[in-house]
């Protein structure tokens, strides 16, 4: 798609967000940190990584775990190199490929390369050998919701949320078997304010399982905002077709990552409304602005959200040239490019799909 009449559509994106989803556990090092922090009084683990690299990306929940798990550890350091940013540093310690995993003593920056698996757990193991410590895993918190009898009705009978139950027993084989898919599609979906995945033990409360005809483990039932009466779920349990479902079901746009798809923020008759804006003659254009403002005033819920987008986006359009709008693209593409938070992934990725729809070949 050209991007020669791509609008502007933010005039700034003022935060720049260098913050990973385990920077608060990790510690950030820098050309200008870096022998502050490390060769001191703690040893230290630091991986040097690209935000660009795919083995790092996969690496990057494990080596949360390991911060999270060793953050009170006194004698400890885990820390992290971006070495696109701080080139000079990875470069003295000999790092060629990502990522990079080595160990550096107490008071000394000799290193030793880390060699073993690339899971929390042997990371760990690593440490506590190097280090001395007696650090376990902590365990990952789960974003599937646990139902009882006190707040069932309270969270699935929500008339605002779109609910995913598994009534399940702890003895059961194919309970097991989907736990680890079913906390994936949790964690894809666990910020969508309108969407619940939860689970309740049919075996201890056997009353719920009965009230809603479940005779065999697992049972899946959807509770949409519509019907609260829920309806049997007959799809498939793999994952994509978990993700596939919710997405259709209610209307979110996320993929089995978590990441929000090219379609997230989109909205079809302000689309519309954008191709009249960007066919308009300059005097005509204001009429259409307007007319995409009543649009957007209009949308209720999370769409009410993506209107506001839009007509900063125009507005940017009508005030604004195109060039500064290639450049603000591309720069939005690098931010995502890094490991930035959720949160914020959602924003920028918002942003950047609302924008494209302001690309045109004319």
């Amino acid at each position: 798609m050209s991007t020669s009449r791509i609008c502007l559509v933010f005039a700034t994106v003022t935060l720049f967000l260098a913050v990973s989803a385990f920077a608060d556990d990790v510690v950030v090092l820098t050309e200008e940190n870096f022998e502050k922090e490390v060769g001191q009084d703690r040893g230290a683990l630091v991986e040097f990584y690209a935000p660009w690299c795919g083995h790092c990306k996969k690496l990057a929940p494990e080596y949360e775990q390991l911060g999270a798990s060793f953050k009170k550890a006194k004698s400890v350091l885990i820390g992290k190199v971006d070495c696109d940013e701080h080139k000079s540093v990875c470069s003295k310690y000999g790092v060629s490929g990502y990522p990079t995993i080595q160990w550096f003593p107490k008071g000394s920056l000799e290193p030793k390369k880390y060699e073993g698996a690339r899971t929390a757990e042997a990371l760990a193991e690593f440490v506590n050998n190097e280090g001395g410590t007696n650090v376990k895993i902590a365990a990952v918190p789960s974003n599937v919701v646990v139902l009882t009898p006190e707040n069932f009705d309270e969270i699935v009978l929500d008339e605002k949320k779109d609910v995913l139950v598994e009534f399940y027993a702890p003895w059961c084989g194919h309970c097991k078997n989907l736990a680890p898919t079913y906390e994936k599609l949790a964690a894809a979906f666990k910020l969508e304010e309108g969407v619940v995945i939860a689970n309740v033990d049919a075996d201890k409360y056997k009353d719920l399982g009965e009230k809603y005809g479940v005779s065999g483990f697992p049972t899946l039932k959807f509770f949409p905002k519509n019907n609260k009466d829920g309806e049997d779920y007959d799809g498939g349990r793999d994952l994509d077709e978990f993700v596939t479902f919710i997405n259709e079901k209610s209307g979110t746009s996320r993929d089995a990552k978590g990441q929000l798809t090219s379609k997230a923020g989109i909205v079809e008759v302000l689309d519309n409304l954008v191709k009249e804006f960007l066919s308009a003659k300059d005097e005509e254009k204001k009429a259409v602005f307007k007319r995409l403002e009543e649009e957007a005033d209009k949308l209720k819920g999370s769409t009410a959200r993506y209107g506001k987008i839009y007509v900063k986006a125009a507005k940017s359009c009508l005030d604004k040239g195109s060039d500064y709008a290639k450049n603000e693209v591309l720069r939005l593409e690098r931010i995502l490019a890094k490991s930035i938070s959720a949160s914020k992934a959602d924003e920028f990725t918002l942003k950047k799909n609302i924008l494209s729809t302001f690309a045109s070949d004319q």
